[in-house]
């Protein structure tokens, strides 16, 4: 498997800077608007959780580049990084579903895409965990998610803080 792994270094090496100045651009982003994001506690919770899944990327990508690192140990460090991803989503899922303004809707889809990226990276751990190629193509999904779900959030609680 740590063949497997050494094959993924150029996209992990690519994910962790992308993601790393995605999550800062992102934080920098908001900050500009941090009164009137705090005001509300959902568009709070899903940034946190955007956020989160951008970190988790950045640390499932950073360790697929620890030199030698045992498959065992990387499917359970991405496995339990995606399991504190996961309280961020769990806790974003709650204040989306106590938001009581008439305006929030869809509230079942915007929990669902936050959990894309975390359930991703936790099924990839597992199956690296057991010696399964496919954990890998799993993880790099994740990744992706992770991308997609942090621009999305974020471009979203950006627009809805203005509204």
């Amino acid at each position: 498997m740590v063949d497997e792994l050494e094959q993924w270094t150029d996209f992990n090496v690519a994910m962790v800077g992308a993601t790393a100045a995605l999550a800062g651009l992102v934080i920098v982003a908001s900050s500009v608007n941090i009164g009137e994001i705090i005001k509300e506690r959902s568009l709070t919770a899903r940034l946190a959780a955007g956020i989160a899944a951008l970190v988790l990327a950045i640390v499932a990508s950073g360790l697929g580049l620890v030199p030698a690192i045992p498959a065992l140990w990387y499917g359970l460090l991405v496995l339990a990084s995606a399991v504190g991803a996961a309280v961020f989503q769990v806790g974003a899922t709650r204040a989306i579903f106590a938001n009581e303004n008439p305006a929030a809707r869809a509230k079942f889809t915007k929990s669902l895409f936050g959990f894309l990226p975390v359930t991703a990276y936790a099924l990839g751990g597992i199956a690296v965990m057991l010696g399964l190629p496919a954990g890998l193509s799993l993880a790099a999904a994740g990744c992706i998610l992770a991308i997609v779900a942090g621009i999305v959030v974020s471009w979203v609680v950006l627009v809805e803080v203005l509204r």
